[in-house]
Parts: structure tokens; sequence; C-alpha cells
């Protein structure tokens, strides 16, 4: 088996990460821009905080989801640097993980993080 030298490293991230942030932030941007259409007797407790949020803070819950995707594109960023910083030069790579970053922030930057290409590995 061919060893790499790690300028393609790629891990994609669970999917439980996977689920649970498309699931949150398609939640928070139906809140921010058609609550309307959310059902929010059918949840309980958490429907009537949601509706609550909605009439009384609208400005706010909006202004909290752009800083949502503020803090992802700045995440993105951050992967880009560290894939420079961890010898990772496969373009293609790269944007897998800033993309992937990009959608699912700390859960892919952290298996990035994890990344450490010195230490050889064990199977």
């Amino acid at each position: 088996m061919a060893k790499s030298d790690g300028c393609d490293y790629f891990k994609r991230t669970s999917m439980f990460w996977i689920v649970s942030v498309t699931a949150a932030m398609g939640y928070f941007t139906c809140i921010v821009f058609v609550p309307e259409r959310i059902p929010y007797e059918y949840l309980g407790f958490y429907g009537s905080f949601c509706k609550h949020l909605v009439d009384n803070y609208a400005d706010i819950m909006y202004k909290g989801w752009l800083a949502a995707w503020a803090i992802h594109v700045f995440e993105a960023y951050i992967a880009l640097k560290m894939c420079r910083d961890k010898g990772i030069t496969n373009t293609t790579t790269r944007c897998m993980w800033v993309f992937q970053t990009f959608l699912f922030g700390f859960a892919s930057l952290g298996l990035l993080l994890k990344y450490n290409p010195e230490r050889p590995k064990q199977n």
C-alpha cells in the first residue's frame, strides 16, 4: 500500500454533525425568514419559546443568523490556513476542507485541528 505524504488528507465529518448542523441552521433560517410556516403549536415548550423570540426579538434573531454564518465563513478561512500550515497542498482537498467547514463549522474544523502530519499513523 502506497504511503501518502499528507498533501491530500481529507476526512468527512460524522453523519451526526451533518444532520444536526443542517437541521439547526435550516430551522434558524426558517425562524428568521419564514416564521409563519413553522407549526409552533406542535413543538411544545420549544415552539412557544421560538414563537416568543420571533414575536419579540425578530431583529436580534436576524442579527444572530448573520453572526452564525459569519462565524462559519471565518471558520472556513481558518480551515484554509490550517491546510497550508499542515502541508495539505492539493487544491481539490483544500476546497473540500473549506466547503465542509463552511457548511458544518467546528465539527469539520475540529477534524482538521486534530490532524498531525508529523505523527506516524498506527493501524
